[in-house]
């Protein structure tokens, strides 16, 4: 079925979840409506599919992928620059560790993360999310103590047997997932160069997509990277494939769902870069721009942790 805007993939999945997804109860505890396995497709060519129905703080989004290419696995660094989307976990678990009846045990999230920010210590202890995505693409653990770095062999691969259908990384390291704030939910990617075109696709495999909250930042950021990679390796730009598996819309965002499918999607943006480093490791924020993203407003929902 060819959509006459491609954001209409997405709204249609939302619908699909709410007319036919199964309700389950889920690991915390606030339950979802599910389906399981659901494509989307998006040419680049045809704009840069950051979702319009509502806005996407794309800035932030990208600064979470910079940072997990960066092989970080720290709040701190988000926290540097106003990034507070990985603070739940590690709030939480500083919380629960509290004695009842100790002041710190009321300690706001704010104040959480100042001293994260403040304390190297403290951010060694409590800011540390284990070895989550970042780790496991640059610096993945072998049994004989040495690391793999994913992300540059994917790098070297493009450039040099760009018909390797081995181009991928992975993040879910089963020996490593009980020392994760939170297992990968993008758990696996994989590249493409079409030698006709001389263009570069990406895919991703998406073991739990948040179909509200989440999976526009994992869109946008599958389409960042694919386009970060093409830029380094010479390649144009072709499409991007999203697979989820556990497809889902947590039961507290229902309403705002059904404010979201009201809406109609407009252009999508253009993302400009204005910078190329040497090396895809050396992108900053400030090196990107969306030329013409006019959304429409955000919608507010609470994160489930």
């Amino acid at each position: 079925m060819k959509h006459l805007h491609p954001e209409e993939q997405y709204l249609d999945m939302l619908q699909l979840i709410l007319d036919t997804g199964s309700e389950r109860v889920d690991r915390t505890g606030v339950g979802t409506k599910a389906i399981f396995g659901h494509t989307m497709r998006f040419d680049l060519s045809e704009g840069f599919p950051v979702f319009t129905t509502k806005r996407v703080f794309w800035k932030t989004a990208f600064k979470e992928m910079l940072w997990m290419l960066s092989g970080g696995s720290n709040i701190r660094e988000l926290v540097q620059q106003n990034v507070h989307i990985w603070s739940d976990w590690p709030y939480k678990k500083f919380i629960d560790a509290q004695p009842e009846g100790s002041a710190d045990k009321s300690l706001s999230m704010a104040e959480f993360e100042q001293r994260v920010l403040d304390s190297d210590t403290f951010a060694e202890k409590w800011g540390d999310l284990g070895p989550v995505y970042g780790k496991q693409w640059r610096h993945w653990r072998t049994e004989d103590g040495k690391e793999i770095d994913q992300i540059s062999q994917v790098v070297d691969l493009l450039k040099n047997n760009p018909s390797s259908r081995r181009i991928l990384f992975d993040g879910w390291n089963v020996g490593e997932l009980d020392q994760m704030a939170l297992p990968p939910c993008h758990k696996h990617y994989q590249f493409f160069v079409d030698p006709n075109t001389q263009k570069l696709s990406g895919a991703m495999v998406q073991r739990s997509a948040d179909g509200f909250l989440g999976q526009p930042f994992n869109v946008a950021n599958l389409a960042f990277l694919t386009t970060l990679l093409a830029e380094q390796t010479g390649y144009g730009v072709g499409e991007i494939v999203w697979f989820g598996m556990d497809v889902h819309i947590y039961m507290n965002h229902i309403q705002q769902v059904n404010e979201q499918l009201q809406r109609q999607p407009k252009t999508f943006p253009k993302l400009v870069i204005k910078r190329k480093p040497n090396s895809l490791f050396d992108y900053t924020i400030d090196d990107f721009e969306l030329d013409g993203y006019d959304p429409h407003p955000a919608i507010a929902a609470p994160v489930a942790v």
